[in-house]
């Protein structure tokens, strides 16, 4: 069976002053999609999305915290993707990480996951820092999932 897959990041803005020197940050996500999943193929299926910020900052270096949710599944360990067919929900594991190995389970730093740090730093008198960080997903190999089209829903949340 071949599945199309998707993994939806949807947004969200909070802002805790625990940074003092970031006076603003907002953040947009680009979905990962991973296409049609082969039960057949003996590797993970893989693909990347984007979480990007744009903060106004009032010093030369400053951090921001970047956390994504469980997922449906609420746990992070376990992530997965569902559809529904028939009237019967079918699931799909998968995983997001921080690094292209897959060896980071990014989370908000509870039930084996950890959050990413990223680091601001103004040069000369441009307040405005844009990033980009890439989110990394991998679905298991070797499921035998219904046909159908998976999704799941991330919140992202960028402290400051």
């Amino acid at each position: 069976m071949r599945t199309p897959l998707q993994a939806l990041l949807a947004t969200l803005l909070v802002a805790p002053a625990t940074h003092a020197a970031v006076s603003s940050c907002t953040v947009s996500a680009t979905g990962l999609a991973f296409g049609t999943y082969n039960p057949m193929q003996g590797t993970a299926l893989a693909s990347t999305g984007t979480v990007s910020t744009v903060c106004v900052v009032t010093s030369h270096t400053n951090t921001i915290t970047i956390s994504l949710s469980p997922g449906y599944s609420g746990n992070f360990t376990a992530r997965q993707m569902t559809t529904l067919v028939g009237g019967t929900s079918y699931t799909l594991n998968y995983n997001l990480y921080q690094d292209a190995a897959d060896s980071i389970i990014w989370g908000d730093g509870t039930g084996g996951s950890q959050i990413e740090t990223v680091k601001l730093t103004r040069h000369g008198n441009n307040n405005t820092i844009t990033t980009n960080v890439t989110v990394y997903g991998a679905v298991a190999p070797a499921q035998d999932p219904a046909p159908g089209s998976y999704t799941d829903g991330i919140t992202v949340t960028v402290n400051f």
